[in-house]
């Protein structure tokens, strides 16, 4: 991908190796502009990125002058375009993706344009890791058994996907089981640096998940958008970017013995929330940088999006080379990446402060000071202490519903539940852990922390000690590489002994897919109200997402994960109290059994091998025979099937024309919903499983549906009368209309009480507009193009919050929905808007960025809002009705 014909910077090409001149790039050095020394190493992706794709329309010569005065437009709102290199997506949000394909090349056909105009024009890997559940666990045979049910349940998205793959060129799939996306994406996919069409530049990405963060560990700059803009990038389109500032997180000291890399990310993650990083790029320097493994930096940086910030970057040094070779790349690709790098001045050495570039600021954390820590029982960034888990969840019992409350009286604390399971009884009380999972890239992708974990497990073990048979223990590995490792190393039999055995090779319980709890536990849990624990070695805890009866989920390091399924309850403080007493009737506690970080480097050098990466990863396109036999259709345009509830023709492009509709004012609309602060993305589009009450359900149910077909809400994304009915369905949904959690709202003509899709059903058929009232923070969570279709569908024309994640925003734009935002210090409860009344917002014709707008109420009350379309070109997405029409009107003329 390098623009050349028409390109004003073509005099900086130049051969990387003399001897060879058909490999050239583009030599930055060669500007000789003293500005680019000075610019951080991720803003220097960015430029070379404009530099080799200017061609006057795109991308701009003054682009490029904007990211190279950086330290002065890095304030203005200054709006640059971005091509990455290449695209990632999994199955959740790439089905909706190819969909969206399928009918834009129905779309352009009927407009009378070539519909092989819809496909990737850079190279998209499509990653299948969300389809898995943990149905099966604790048995060696569970890990097929899952797999044959995933494949079972999602034949029909596969057969389609599989289409997919011979319909578009460009895109490649990796089939189900063969890991997570983003450790496949560290492990196999990454380039670092790319070897295209004669040309050698940066590696980058953008990616359908919130996680595509990762990357950015190795030294490859990649963040997540939304389905939506990324379909847009792999049509041929730039993103459309404001200048970032960049916050320089200064890493010095060493940790001590005990610390895991995941006690660091989340100290990481609540410190930067408080620093406050929305929007910004965060680039990490200083000698502690250097004593972190990859593995290490691509933890920190998977948990960039509960921190906030757009991309969490650690340029290549040594170690990511080191890295490379270690995961079976081959010596000639290591040779040019660092030839390449070093040319461009892209190659950092952290330990050398003449190459610290300039910052926005600056931040530290001696890595001396982390201690053992947890994050929850609600958000990731709610960091806990271990030696503070157990008052920290006692105070939660008693304090008010919220982020840190449950609001449980105090007389109800010590509450007791006996219960039988397996013909023994057992006692569950508040803080009693019922699933225990080592899950998530965010940690299996680390060998020092999996080893960790089976390193305990093997101390646990010869000590006599055991997980309570009613926890529902996992272990899913991000990729075969781990179970190969842990295998070899001899500790996979005594994870397995206490009921960690792999249940499978994917996401499973970090997004929602844990499975089913046995009966006796749920009722147990049901009987008292008990607030009961998960505790996960993932990156995202918030309520409703992990299972719907653990009310308190814990993020920890694989270790503790099993440390608090041998202690059977959070309400454990490890210093003072014996994990458990075995069965010579010997107090045993945590730090009898906690391997040291010498310990598990030890074997890690002896046992994570180059040989084991190429052995996993040269037959993994190939290794799934049930993949490999599936037949699909080879038609270029889809063949819609009416009876399919998996896969269906959507209707956002049904009556689209060539004309550009004028904008309209929103008149008279009544709130749909009012909520609150941090509505996460799963309260919007949940991913789990399809409770048999809602609107889904009774849809499902009419089209013949059993309840144990039902599947997840996520492997239905591929149908919108599904997903339509999935909106807003989160039973952890708190509507200010009812003041309690429920998927409900108020149909506020009649007063009734309804689920969400019935009210905005009851209102379509009036033809009478809908709004959304929103706090802080909406659309936190996961990338989900969903939380922004369901909406669209549901006849949400517009969302007024007091601020917005940004990948969610970028879909509410992409869809066409307005997100309008409060003005400063301005809030629903500061004006005192009650939501029921009716909205009138004025959408002049003459639109310009962030502009003002007034909104008037029937009440006589007139305030304004700002509206955050912040570029020129997501005002013409609106224009066109969002971005897919955009293109679809675009590749249809001529």
């Amino acid at each position: 991908m390098a623009t050349t014909a028409k390109n004003p910077f073509q005099h900086i090409v130049e051969p990387l190796d003399p001897d060879d001149p058909k490999q050239q790039f583009f030599n930055l050095s060669k500007l000789r502009d003293s500005r680019y020394e000075r610019l951080p190493f991720s803003i220097r992706v960015l430029l070379e990125s404009a530099v080799r794709n200017c061609d006057g329309f795109l991308v701009k010569s003054s682009d490029v002058e904007s990211i190279l005065n950086w330290k002065q437009t890095q304030t203005q709102t200054v709006e640059v375009p971005f091509r990455p290199a290449r695209v990632i997506l999994q199955d959740f949000t790439g089905v909706p993706a190819v969909v969206d394909f399928a009918a834009m090349r129905d779309a352009v056909m009927k407009l009378g344009g070539d519909p092989e105009k819809i496909n990737p024009v850079c190279p998209a890997d499509l990653v299948i890791d969300h389809s898995i559940q943990v149905d099966f666990n604790r048995k060696s045979d569970s890990v097929q058994k899952n797999q044959d049910l995933e494949f079972d349940r999602n034949r029909e998205r596969f057969q389609f996907l599989k289409w997919g793959s011979k319909a578009f060129r460009n895109m490649r799939i990796i089939p189900p089981g063969s890991g997570i996306v983003h450790q496949v994406n560290l492990e196999y996919l990454a380039r670092v640096v790319f070897n295209y069409d004669g040309f050698f530049y940066p590696d980058s990405l953008v990616g359908t998940d919130s996680h595509t963060t990762m990357i950015d560990g190795l030294g490859v700059l990649g963040w997540g958008v939304g389905g939506i803009e990324a379909e847009a990038v792999m049509l041929g389109q730039p993103i459309s970017m404001v200048l970032p500032e960049v916050v320089g997180y200064k890493l010095h000291g060493t940790p001590e013995q005990l610390i895991t890399s995941t006690d660091i990310v989340l100290t990481v993650t609540k410190h930067l929330r408080q620093v406050g990083v929305v929007g910004k790029f965060v680039e990490f320097f200083g000698p502690g940088v250097a004593q972190l493994s990859i593995a290490d930096r691509a933890t920190i940086a998977n948990m960039c999006p509960e921190y906030g910030a757009t991309a969490a970057f650690f340029p290549v040094d040594h170690v990511s080379i080191q890295y490379l070779a270690q995961t079976g790349r081959d010596a000639e690709k290591l040779d040019y990446i660092t030839k390449y790098l070093k040319a461009v001045g892209m190659f950092r050495d952290y330990t050398d402060v003449s190459q610290d570039p300039d910052f926005t600021q600056v931040v530290e954390l001696d890595l001396s000071t982390v201690v053992p820590c947890c994050s929850g029982p609600k958000r990731p960034q709610d960091r806990i202490a271990v030696s503070d888990m157990k008052i920290d969840f006692e105070a939660c019992l008693g304090a008010k519903q919220g982020f840190k409350g449950f609001q449980v009286a105090p007389e109800h604390h010590n509450t007791a539940v006996p219960f039988q399971f397996n013909g023994n009884e057992y006692t569950l009380s508040h803080g009693s852990v019922v699933i225990a999972a080592i899950t998530s890239c965010t940690n299996t992708s680390n060998p020092s922390v999996m080893l960790g974990a089976g390193l305990l497990a093997k101390k646990a073990i010869e000590c006599g000690l055991s997980v309570k048979p009613y926890i529902k223990t996992s272990l899913s590995p991000g990729s075969g590489v781990v179970t190969y490792y842990l295998k070899e190393s001899g500790v996979m039999d005594y994870l397995s002994q206490l009921g960690f055995e792999v249940v499978g090779y994917g996401c499973m319980t970090c997004i929602g897919n844990s499975g089913p709890l046995p009966e006796p536990v749920v009722e147990a849990i049901t009987q008292g109200d008990l607030v009961a624990a998960g505790i996960l070695s993932g990156n995202r805890n918030f309520e409703g997402r992990v299972h719907p009866n653990t009310r308190a989920n814990y993020l920890a390091s694989p270790p503790l994960v099993i440390a608090y399924a041998i202690a059977g309850t959070v309400r454990i403080d490890f210093e003072k109290e014996p994990i458990a007493t075995n069965s010579e009737g010997k107090e045993i506690f945590l730090r009898d059994i906690w391997p040291t970080r010498a310990e598990i480097q030890a074997v890690e050098r002896v046992f994570v091998i180059p040989s084991m990466f190429k052995e996993i990863y040269e037959k993994i396109e190939k290794v799934n025979e049930r993949w490999n036999s599936l037949v699909a259709p080879s038609d270029k345009l889809y063949t819609w099937d009416p009876e399919s509830t998996y896969i269906k023709s959507p209707p956002f492009f049904d009556g689209l024309t060539m004309k550009l509709p004028p904008p309209e004012s929103i008149t008279d609309a009544f709130v749909l919903l009012n909520l609150g602060d941090s509505v996460t993305t799963d309260h919007i589009s949940p991913a789990g499983n399809i409770a048999r009450n809602s609107s889904a359900a009774r849809h499902l149910t009419s089209r013949g549906l059993t309840p144990r077909d039902y599947n997840s809400y996520g492997s239905r994304r591929g149908n919108d009368a599904v997903m339509a009915r999935g909106t807003f369905a989160n039973i952890r949904l708190f509507n200010k209309f009812l003041n309690k959690q429920a998927p409900q709202t108020i149909h506020l003509p009649t007063g009734e009480t309804l689920d969400v899709f019935d009210a905005a059903e009851r209102y379509q058929q009036s033809s009478v507009p809908l709004l959304i009232l929103a706090g802080k923070e909406y659309g936190s969570g996961s990338s989900r193009d969903w939380a922004a279709k369901g909406p669209f569908l549901l006849g949400i024309k517009a969302v007024i919050a007091e601020s917005y994640e940004r990948i969610h925003r970028s879909n509410l734009v992409g869809m066409g929905v307005i997100p309008l935002e409060y003005l400063p210090g301005v809030t629903a409860d500061s004006l005192g808007l009650t939501g029921r009344e009716r909205y009138t917002i004025t959408i002049p014709k003459q639109l310009t960025p962030r502009m003002l707008v007034d909104v008037q109420l029937d009440t006589g009350k007139t305030f304004q809002v700002r509206m955050r379309f912040d570029t020129d070109v997501e005002l013409a997405y609106f224009h066109h009705g969002g971005i897919l029409n955009y293109m679809i009107r675009k590749m249809s003329e001529n």
